[in-house]
């Protein structure tokens, strides 16, 4: 097995195992999913949804986007482990938190954060262009 590939092996059992840059994603993954199932009770409880953008972008960026991410990236280890994964990584751990707070805030009225919003989506919006490249570079028929 080659040292690009070793991030998706076999476990003791000799079934296919997750490769750890996948579970990462995966992980992370379910604790957006957790935030945003908490957004939406308390919303509904309430009756207030005013953060429905900011339950919106959480739900689809956090918990659906780094979901697909973290299998993909076990799938196909090459693309996880490559350099284009790990500045994927950053770009949009940095800016979804960044993001969901200056949208919550510019949502209930300091438009003083617009800049901060709009250069959080820029940071997002290049890290799916990151993961896009990198699928495209590096994902290859076994």
């Amino acid at each position: 097995m080659n040292t690009t590939a070793s991030s998706l092996h076999t476990d003791h059992g000799g079934t296919r195992a997750f490769s750890p840059v996948g579970i990462i994603w995966l992980k992370l993954a379910v604790v957006y999913l957790i935030i945003g199932v908490g957004m939406g009770i308390m919303m509904g409880a309430s009756r207030d949804f005013t953060m429905r953008p900011v339950h919106a972008h959480i739900n689809l960026l956090g918990w659906a986007t780094m979901a697909l991410a973290g299998l993909i990236y076990s799938v196909f280890p090459e693309a996880g482990l490559s350099k284009l994964a790990r500045l994927h990584f950053w770009l949009a751990n940095l800016s979804l938190p960044v993001m969901a707070v200056a949208l919550g805030l510019v949502i209930t009225g300091t438009t003083a954060l617009v800049p901060v919003l709009a250069a959080s989506e820029i940071v997002a919006a290049l890290g799916i262009l990151v993961f896009a490249a990198n699928l495209f570079i590096n994902l290859k028929a076994r």
